[in-house]
Protein backbone atom coordinates (compact mmCIF):
# COMPACT_ATOMS: atom_id res chain seq x y z
CA UNK A 1 0.00 0.00 0.00
CA UNK A 2 1.38 3.30 -0.90
CA UNK A 3 1.08 5.85 2.27
CA UNK A 4 1.30 9.69 2.07
CA UNK A 5 2.43 12.29 4.34
CA UNK A 6 -0.27 14.84 5.57
CA UNK A 7 0.43 18.68 6.10
CA UNK A 8 0.73 17.83 9.88
CA UNK A 9 3.25 15.21 9.26
CA UNK A 10 0.76 12.34 9.94
CA UNK A 11 1.35 9.72 7.44
CA UNK A 12 -1.44 7.58 6.53
CA UNK A 13 -2.13 4.86 3.62
CA UNK A 14 -3.03 6.27 0.28
CA UNK A 15 -5.95 4.98 -0.04
CA UNK A 16 -8.77 5.06 2.98
CA UNK A 17 -12.38 3.22 3.65
CA UNK A 18 -15.24 5.47 3.72
CA UNK A 19 -17.46 3.41 6.93
CA UNK A 20 -20.75 5.45 6.24
CA UNK A 21 -22.42 2.66 4.42
CA UNK A 22 -22.03 0.45 7.44
CA UNK A 23 -24.22 1.59 9.94
CA UNK A 24 -26.16 4.36 7.94
CA UNK A 25 -27.92 5.33 4.72
CA UNK A 26 -28.09 2.12 2.37
CA UNK A 27 -29.74 -0.23 4.39
CA UNK A 28 -29.40 -3.90 5.37
CA UNK A 29 -25.97 -3.48 7.39
CA UNK A 30 -24.27 -6.60 9.64
CA UNK A 31 -21.86 -5.70 12.23
CA UNK A 32 -20.23 -8.89 11.58
CA UNK A 33 -19.48 -8.17 8.26
CA UNK A 34 -18.60 -4.73 8.41
CA UNK A 35 -16.16 -5.57 11.09
CA UNK A 36 -15.02 -7.96 8.98
CA UNK A 37 -14.27 -6.03 6.15
CA UNK A 38 -12.60 -2.59 8.57
CA UNK A 39 -10.45 -5.55 9.45
CA UNK A 40 -9.45 -7.04 6.61
CA UNK A 41 -8.62 -3.26 5.03
CA UNK A 42 -6.11 -3.07 7.49
CA UNK A 43 -4.73 -6.21 6.79
CA UNK A 44 -4.33 -5.10 3.30
CA UNK A 45 -2.53 -2.18 4.86
CA UNK A 46 -5.49 0.56 4.84
CA UNK A 47 -4.41 2.93 7.87
CA UNK A 48 -7.12 5.61 7.10
CA UNK A 49 -11.10 5.40 8.15
CA UNK A 50 -13.25 8.09 7.16
CA UNK A 51 -16.58 8.29 9.73
CA UNK A 52 -18.73 10.93 11.36
CA UNK A 53 -21.00 11.57 14.52
CA UNK A 54 -23.78 11.81 11.96
CA UNK A 55 -23.75 8.42 10.63
CA UNK A 56 -26.51 6.74 12.92
CA UNK A 57 -25.74 9.10 14.83
CA UNK A 58 -22.84 7.83 16.60
CA UNK A 59 -23.38 3.90 15.50
CA UNK A 60 -20.87 4.50 12.73
CA UNK A 61 -17.96 5.47 15.16
CA UNK A 62 -18.99 2.88 18.29
CA UNK A 63 -18.89 0.33 15.02
CA UNK A 64 -15.10 1.46 14.56
CA UNK A 65 -14.45 1.59 17.72
CA UNK A 66 -15.77 -2.19 17.92
CA UNK A 67 -13.50 -3.24 14.62
CA UNK A 68 -10.57 -1.37 15.15
CA UNK A 69 -9.82 -1.68 19.19
CA UNK A 70 -7.23 -4.42 18.88
CA UNK A 71 -5.28 -2.42 15.92
CA UNK A 72 -6.18 0.87 17.31
CA UNK A 73 -2.07 1.73 17.15
CA UNK A 74 -1.93 0.79 13.59
CA UNK A 75 -4.34 3.16 11.82
CA UNK A 76 -6.11 6.61 11.75
CA UNK A 77 -9.58 7.56 12.15
CA UNK A 78 -10.77 10.80 10.49
CA UNK A 79 -13.94 11.97 11.96
CA UNK A 80 -16.29 15.00 11.06
CA UNK A 81 -18.15 16.67 14.14
CA UNK A 82 -19.99 20.13 14.55
CA UNK A 83 -23.78 18.33 13.97
CA UNK A 84 -26.59 19.71 16.04
CA UNK A 85 -27.64 16.10 17.05
CA UNK A 86 -31.40 16.46 19.11
CA UNK A 87 -34.09 13.66 19.78
CA UNK A 88 -36.74 14.45 17.82
CA UNK A 89 -40.85 14.06 19.68
CA UNK A 90 -40.30 10.46 19.08
CA UNK A 91 -36.84 9.95 21.11
CA UNK A 92 -35.19 9.20 17.98
CA UNK A 93 -31.61 11.28 17.29
CA UNK A 94 -32.10 13.65 14.24
CA UNK A 95 -29.74 16.18 12.69
CA UNK A 96 -31.18 19.71 12.86
CA UNK A 97 -27.97 21.45 11.30
CA UNK A 98 -24.21 22.23 11.38
CA UNK A 99 -22.88 23.98 13.80
CA UNK A 100 -19.01 24.10 12.32
CA UNK A 101 -18.62 27.83 13.56
CA UNK A 102 -14.76 29.57 14.56
CA UNK A 103 -16.77 29.91 17.98
CA UNK A 104 -17.65 25.73 18.22
CA UNK A 105 -14.54 24.85 16.78
CA UNK A 106 -12.54 27.15 18.95
CA UNK A 107 -14.61 25.44 21.91
CA UNK A 108 -13.70 22.10 21.30
CA UNK A 109 -9.83 22.84 20.75
CA UNK A 110 -10.09 23.72 24.19
CA UNK A 111 -11.43 20.89 25.72
CA UNK A 112 -8.65 18.82 24.14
Amino acid sequence: MKMRRLGSGLTVSALGLGCMGMSHAYGGQEEAKSIATIRRAVELGVTLFDTAEVYGPFTNEILLGKALAPLRDKVTIATKFGFRIAANAEGVASMSGVDAGRNRRRRWRKRR
